[in-house]
C-alpha cells in the first residue's frame, strides 16, 4: 500500500511538472488518467504491479 501511494504521488507530482512546465494539456492528462485506470483491470495489471515493486527495491538497494 505505501508503495502504491508514494508511487501515485511521484506520478502525480510529473504530471502537475508537465502540466505547469511542458504545456501539457488537461484533456491529455484526463486521458492519461482513464487509460491508468482501465489497465489497472486487465491482466497485465499484476505484471505492472510486480515491475514496479522490483525497480522499487532496486532503487532502494542503491548506496549513495
Amino acid at each position: 500500500m505505501i508503495l502504491s501511494m508514494s508511487g501515485v504521488v511521484i506520478l502525480g507530482i510529473i504530471v502537475f511538472l508537465f502540466f505547469r512546465k511542458d504545456g501539457l494539456k488537461a484533456s491529455h492528462a484526463v486521458v492519461t488518467a482513464m487509460f491508468g485506470f482501465y489497465l489497472a483491470g486487465t491482466a497485465i495489471a499484476p505484471s505492472i504491479t510486480a515491475g514496479g515493486a522490483s525497480l522499487a527495491s532496486l532503487l532502494g538497494g542503491i548506496k549513495f
